[in-house]
């Protein structure tokens, strides 16, 4: 890939810095290891992340990791290897088995599984190597889906924060690019110059979170404002909550049954 100078749109570059302003999510001399895929959103993180340190007020370190999960026998890093030296990144790669853990659990929840394993390698490498601050590349999408998905199939309200302190390992995880909506992302190797290289994944488009992701376009053809408002409803609020309270324990229900008929 031949060498070029590294720019980013205003817009982009303002959304980059009001995440990273807003939640704190970068300070002076921080080891932020990039935890980078291949696809579109996390080679526009490294880029953007390479494009901030060379122009940001104070100095931090930047390197790439990309796990290969062995769904293929030709998952070559070459050219992420060759995009990370051209933005001056120190690449590293490892192999952890998912596949083979999928397929020992008969295909059951694959994606937790691929995303369990792959935060626990990259988490390794971060503190094996010092690293302090692990870099993710979700984006606004992800987030609104996380919301929903655990509304949908866990029963809860909660997404994934813009930075999270992990205290059994001491890393903190930052999210840079959580003022960007998906679509945006899409044409990003027009910025970056590097075309996403195929995911290896066997179940990429056959998700919950595929699922989800189709239920909300759904939803927005017939409401608009689907989005927007489970955008707001994501985030923390001073308003008064109107939600039930918590489902009673049956111990404490027999007592208030007890005294209700004998008062």
């Amino acid at each position: 890939m031949e060498k070029k100078a590294i720019t980013i749109p205003q817009n982009f570059f303002g959304r980059l810095c009001r995440a990273c302003i807003e939640f704190d999510l970068i300070e002076e001399n921080d080891n932020i290891l990039i935890g980078l895929s291949g696809g579109k959103d996390s080679l526009f993180l490294t880029y953007a992340l390479a494009f901030l340190r060379d122009h940001a007020a104070f100095s931090f370190n930047l390197a790439a990791f990309t796990l290969d999960p062995l769904f293929s026998d030709n998952f070559d890093t070459t050219v992420l290897k060759e995009y990370c030296n051209n933005l001056g990144i120190p690449f590293y790669t490892d192999k952890v088995d998912i596949a083979g853990i999928i397929a020992q659990n008969n295909g059951k929840d694959p994606c937790f599984s691929c995303a369990f394993f792959r935060r626990g390698a990259l988490n390794q490498f971060a503190v094996k190597n010092g690293y302090n601050k692990v870099a993710y590349a979700h984006h606004h999408d992800d987030a609104v889906e996380t919301f929903f998905m655990g509304l949908l199939y866990a029963g809860q309200l909660k997404t994934f924060s813009p930075k999270t302190y992990l205290d059994r390992t001491g890393i903190t995880v930052i999210r840079p690019l959580i003022y960007f909506r998906e679509y945006e992302l899409i044409d990003s190797y027009k910025i970056t110059g590097q075309k996403p290289i195929p995911s290896p994944c066997p179940y990429n488009g056959k998700t919950k979170r595929q699922e989800v992701k189709e239920t909300i376009r759904d939803l927005q053809q017939n409401n608009s404002a689907v989005y927007s408002h489970l955008t707001a409803a994501m985030r923390c609020s001073h308003a008064e909550i109107e939600l039930w309270p918590p489902e009673m324990h049956r111990d404490d229900l027999k007592v208030k049954h007890f005294n209700f008929w004998h008062k």
